[in-house]
C-alpha cells in the first residue's frame, strides 16, 4: 500500500502478511480522496476510522493534514501495526483495540468524517447497524459516514444514504443526517 498525497506522498508501507485485512486499493482510495478534497480542508476536520485494518485510510488523512484521527480495530496485530507506523511517521493517530459495535455503543461520535471498512462478507443488516449506531451516537450534526463495501452489497434502502460511488469491485456509500 502507498500514501497517495500529502506530506508522505508516494510513501510505501508494507503490512505484515498475517494481518486479516483487505486494504482499500490505491485506485479506489485516490477516487475517494478526490471527492473529499473538494468538500473539506483536511487540517480542519476530525476522523474516526472504523475497522481500520492496516490504517491505510488513517495514514492518508494524516498525510493530508488531519490532526485528530482515531483508528478502531478488534485485531491486536492490526492495532499494533497502526500504532507502530503512526509513531514512525509522527502521525496524530489514536489507536483503539475494540470491537467496533461495542465501541460505538459506549462512545459518542463527535468526528466530522467516520470511515468504516467492515469485512465484505457482513450481512446487509450488519452494515446498516453501523449506520444506525453512528448516527444515534453522533453529537456532530454534520458527521459524514462513508462505508466501503462490495459491489454485491446494496445499502440503498437506508434513508440517510446520499450517494454511492463504485470503483472496481468496491463501493463507497455516503451517509449524512438530514436537517
Amino acid at each position: 500500500m502507498r500514501i497517495i498525497s500529502g506530506t508522505y506522498k508516494g510513501k510505501r508501507l508494507i503490512a505484515p502478511k498475517k494481518l486479516p485485512v483487505r486494504p482499500t486499493t490505491d485506485f479506489a482510495k485516490e477516487a475517494l480522496f478526490n471527492i473529499l478534497n473538494n468538500r473539506y480542508f483536511f487540517d480542519a476536520i476530525t476522523i474516526l476510522d472504523l475497522f481500520s485494518g492496516t490504517g491505510n485510510i488513517s495514514y492518508e488523512f494524516a498525510s493530508r493534514g488531519a490532526e485528530q484521527i482515531t483508528a478502531v480495530d478488534a485485531h491486536y496485530a492490526c492495532v499494533g501495526f497502526i500504532k507502530k507506523t503512526a509513531k514512525e511517521l509522527d502521525f496524530p493517530l489514536e489507536t483503539i483495540k475494540s470491537d467496533v459495535f461495542q465501541y460505538l455503543d459506549k462512545i459518542p461520535v463527535t468526528q466530522d468524517i467516520v470511515f468504516a471498512d467492515p469485512p465484505y462478507d457482513f450481512s446487509e443488516e450488519q452494515f446498516l447497524k453501523i449506520v444506525d449506531l453512528v448516527f444515534s451516537k453522533s453529537t456532530n450534526p454534520e458527521t459524514l459516514l462513508i462505508i466501503e463495501h462490495s459491489k454485491h452489497t446494496s445499502l440503498e434502502a437506508h434513508p440517510l444514504l446520499t450517494e454511492s460511488k463504485r470503483y472496481g469491485g468496491s463501493v463507497f456509500s455516503f451517509f449524512l443526517r438530514e436537517e
